[in-house]
């Protein structure tokens, strides 16, 4: 099976920037992120970072803040945990994916209620 080194290297972003999340920041607003996926163009510049958000509205919005502010340090990290000679910039999308996916559950529950 032959696999892209873009397809390569979102696997390896996804499971680093998990790590950083977990045990490199202290700011709070990170504690509730979750990369669910990342996509890597094919000449390997730009990195889209998926990520969900566990909790409210104001949760999701102060996570996406704290997200934007430490761009510059997500990048920096990623580029000492990965040997590679141009680290991607990185943006980062809010995965609404497990909403809808709850959503289309509850609707389903209602439709079999009735």
């Amino acid at each position: 099976m032959n696999y892209k080194r873009s397809d390569r290297l979102a696997a390896v972003i996804q499971e680093e920037m998990s790590n950083v999340l977990l045990h490199g920041t202290k700011d709070p607003a990170f504690g509730f992120i979750t990369i669910t996926k990342v996509k890597v163009t094919d000449d390997n510049r730009h990195a889209k970072i998926y990520y969900s958000v566990l909790g409210d509205e104001k949760k999701k919005q102060e996570s996406q803040e704290a997200l934007e502010r430490a761009k510059g340090f997500f990048r920096s990290e990623l580029g000492h945990r990965i040997r590679i000679r141009f680290v991607p910039t990185v943006t980062f999308v809010y995965d609404d994916s497990t909403e809808y996916a709850d959503h289309i559950e509850q609707l389903i529950k209602q439709i079999n209620k009735e």
